[in-house]
């Protein structure tokens, strides 16, 4: 019996109906069929009085996702598809990413589109595409506190009414950098269109083996955007004795202690995303963020004086 899983954001009653009438369909099919939350895959804060608030990456996978899901299909904002890949990317099941949600950049079709290719998932009519995804650690005094995978990005950043923090980087053999500034994102190319975007960072394309780190409000001229290897680890250390903090993915992470080490490096599971087409991502960033799209009113040349 072939097998597929839901992963649905069950906070949207949208989502939560279209996850019980995809069951049935499937099932009315000869389908078995798993449903799981996006909720299973939010990495929640630790607190200062206690710091260790966190669960191994490989466990947070749903028990019966772990063999013979031929593909889930998720149900869902960017939110939940980055919460979905946290919980199936360690079973290397590919997912098709459905917006329920408003921009939905990380989403395959609309949910008024789902209907028209339910045929084609279930016949493997489609292409798989691969993209990176980061393994973060926290530790302190080589005791792991914390870990998770993300998608987009890391971010350590100042609290608030404190003041610039330092930031002491290696990135693989290379001598350590210090950098001033409010924040540090470490980013994905899938993450280059997120926060590190909004902060001065470079657009990526998914296909390329870079990770990128860019400042947050650097105190410098010379603190720009970096695009380096992603067989390049990334070790952070605080050169500041204040408290910070660091979020993955704009979910969930953990405060940061000047006697803490922060380190990224590309993680051994992909995020499969199933395409019905091949990727365009240059339509992607037309149709999401508005690239490249035609300046329409334009001076006419004669009307000048």
């Amino acid at each position: 019996m072939p097998k597929a899983g839901i992963i649905y954001n069950d906070i949207k009653p949208i989502a939560c109906q279209t996850a019980r009438k995809l069951e049935k369909q499937f099932k009315d099919l000869g389908w078995e069929v798993f449903l799981e939350t996006g909720f299973g895959g939010i990495l929640g804060y630790s607190r200062p009085e206690s710091p260790v608030c966190h669960t191994r990456i490989e466990e947070i996978t749903p028990p019966n996702f772990q063999s013979g899901i031929e593909f889930g299909i998720v149900l869902g904002g960017d939110g939940t598809v980055l919460s979905a890949f946290r919980q199936v990317a360690p079973c290397n099941i590919p997912l098709l990413t459905v917006n329920t949600g408003h921009l939905g950049f990380l989403t395959e079709i609309y949910l008024n589109q789902l209907p028209g290719v339910l045929d084609k998932l279930i016949a493997g009519d489609y292409e798989i595409e691969e993209r990176s995804m980061l393994r973060v650690q926290v530790s302190r005094q080589d005791v792991l506190l914390w870990e998770a995978l993300c998608l987009n990005e890391m971010v350590i950043h100042r609290e608030p009414l404190t003041s610039m923090c330092h930031f002491e980087i290696k990135i693989g053999r290379h001598a350590p950098v210090d950098i001033a500034a409010d924040g540090i994102i470490i980013s994905t190319p899938t993450g280059s269109t997120a926060y590190s975007l909004s902060a001065g960072g470079p657009v990526v394309t998914p296909d390329v083996p870079v990770l990128e780190l860019a400042p947050i409000c650097p105190h410098s001229l010379a603190s720009r955007s970096l695009v380096f290897s992603d067989k390049e680890a990334v070790t952070i250390n605080p050169a500041t004795p204040n408290q910070m903090v660091m979020v993955v993915d704009g979910n969930g992470g953990c405060y940061i202690h000047p006697e803490d080490q922060v380190l990224i490096k590309r993680s051994q599971y992909n995020a499969r995303f199933i395409r019905l087409q091949p990727p365009e991502f240059f339509r992607i960033l037309r149709e999401k963020l508005g690239w490249g799209l035609p300046h329409i009113a334009k001076p006419d040349s004669e009307e000048l004086p």
